[in-house]
């Protein structure tokens, strides 16, 4: 009997080999094996020259599975195979016969979980920054002084009450308006959306604060969604945002013209304090004083100096040397004309004897006469014919004759 069992069982039995190749078979044709995402955390990783070789495991340790990524597909990968982090894998079962185990052949890690949420916050803010949202250059200042003010919080958060007391505080007198809006959960990123378009609508505020209290990563993811980080980009009022602890930065944080990381930081840079204000006034005040006295003091100065300057220079005698100088002048200039006068007189006289002198009247007085014959003056007697006419101007009246006869002077 035992022989033949033995016999059977030797009939039956497969090598290794066989066995080996069989479940080779089973694996790696298997179309969901070939192509499969799975979800564990790194426990082990190490590099090759070859690639990257890790284990990966259930967090309480009841099951693992070895991977690797070769060398040629390691530049693909979206994030190394770190110890200690949960990430999801994409690769296809591989059975090796040698040593009798099957592996994952992994062609792409993403991280999971936070490390997921961590990846899409980089890939997100890397690609708003690009666009220019978080640059210096697009940071508008406050107001000095905001009349109303506001506010995109929850009614119900602590951080609305922490802004309420800031603000009565500072300045009793600024005008504040409360745009509920819910700042956790699934609801959130829309919720606020609408609040701040509610604010944009109503047109009244000069400032618009964002604000929520602090809490775990998830319960801020809403200050993340790009949603959110349109709406402020968009915002035609500087936004002020005051989310979270010290600790925590969002991506509203970036995208806000001021980011003071806690609800009450936010109140305060928002509203001036009237004791700041005050104290600024009288700084002022005293800077003014300050001035005016300064110049007053130099204009003084000035006012001794010119006193000084003109008390040397005695303009009482100045002007008396002056008095005297015109004085002279006018007395060289009052003989100057008389000496002129006196000459164009005696030019005047002489001039006068020599016209009388040769006035025809004054010749005829003398005894002279002018003998016209036709109207014309008569000089030589040739020009006179016994019977011409004459016309004979004595000094005292004229003289109508015949020439009967004429004789010329012997030469």
């Amino acid at each position: 009997m035992t022989d033949f069992i033995s016999q059977s069982t030797a009939d039956l039995a497969v090598g290794v080999a066989g066995l080996t190749d069989y479940l080779k078979l089973l694996l790696e044709e298997n179309p969901q094996l070939s192509k499969i995402w799975v979800v564990g955390e790194v426990s082990s990783a190490r590099n090759h020259s070859q690639g990257c070789f890790f284990t990966l495991q259930e967090p309480d340790g009841s099951a693992a599975v070895n991977c690797v990524v070769w060398r040629s597909q390691l530049p693909r990968i979206t994030t190394m195979p770190k110890v200690g982090e949960q990430v999801t894998v994409l690769g296809q079962v591989r059975l090796y016969p040698k040593r009798g185990a099957y592996q994952l052949t992994v062609w792409q890690v993403l991280p999971a979980g936070e490390g997921l949420l961590a990846l899409r916050y980089r890939q997100l803010r890397s690609r708003l920054a690009a666009e220019g949202l978080f640059d210096l250059s697009r940071k508008r200042p406050l107001p000095a002084h905001p009349q109303t003010l506001a506010v995109v919080t929850s009614p119900q958060a602590a951080a609305w009450g922490d802004i309420q007391r800031t603000l009565l505080q500072r300045n009793p007198s600024i005008k504040v308006l409360l745009s509920p809006a819910t700042v956790q959960g699934e609801q959130a990123p829309a919720s606020v959306v609408q609040a701040i378009t509610r604010v944009v609508k109503d047109g009244r505020a000069d400032v618009l604060l964002l604000a929520r209290g602090g809490g775990a990563t998830e319960d801020l993811v809403c200050f993340d969604d790009e949603r959110v980080v349109a709406a402020i980009a968009q915002c035609p009022i500087p936004v002020i945002t005051g989310i979270g602890h010290e600790r925590d930065e969002s991506l509203c944080d970036l995208v806000a013209d001021i980011c003071a990381h806690t609800p009450t930081a936010a109140a305060e840079q928002a509203v001036p304090s009237l004791d700041t204000l005050y104290r600024k006034q009288v700084q002022y005040l005293q800077r003014l004083v300050y001035i005016v006295t300064r110049q007053l003091q130099a204009a003084r100065s000035n006012l001794q100096s010119l006193h000084t300057r003109l008390q040397r220079l005695r303009l009482d005698r100045q002007l008396d040397q002056h008095q005297r100088d015109l004085g002279w002048q006018r007395q060289q200039l009052i003989s100057s004309l008389a000496q002129r006068l006196q000459l164009a007189r005696h030019q005047h006289q002489l001039l006068s004897e020599k016209l009388s002198t040769l006035d025809p009247e004054s010749v005829l007085k003398r005894g002279y006469a002018v003998v016209k014959a036709e109207g014309q003056i008569a000089i030589d007697v040739s020009q006179l014919l016994p019977g011409t006419e004459l016309e004979i101007q004595l000094g005292k009246g004229q003289v109508t004759a015949t020439v009967t006869q004429t004789s010329r002077n012997p030469q």
